[in-house]
């Protein structure tokens, strides 16, 4: 198990990384699991969150306004957030499909 002071580390890392959501993840997991828990319990708590992450991300794209145009500053930062979460999006893809026996 990693310690304290690696995960920390590692969060500071990974928003360096355009990973902000892992980071959040990271911190989560600093602030909220046991030191001690079982990688299955890790495995569904990132799950539940980074499906809550990529609903929230949906969400926002869906209700944007029409008439107003971001900076682009803005646009990286989606773009970074984006791409993390169609990333996890695969990853869960493949992970329902092992569930179901297709994988």
């Amino acid at each position: 198990m990693a310690d304290r002071a690696f995960l920390e580390r590692l969060t500071k890392q990974l928003a360096n990384e355009g990973k902000l959501i892992e980071a959040g993840w990271v911190a989560m997991r600093l602030a909220a699991i046991p030191d001690n828990a079982p990688a299955i319990q890790l495995q569904e708590m990132r799950l539940a969150y980074m499906a809550g992450a990529q609903h929230l991300f949906s969400s926002m794209i869906a209700i944007l306004d029409d008439d107003r145009e971001p900076t682009a500053d803005d646009m990286a930062r989606m773009d970074l957030i984006h791409k993390e979460l169609e990333a996890f999006r695969s990853e869960l893809e493949l992970w329902v499909a092992k569930a179901k026996g297709r994988g």
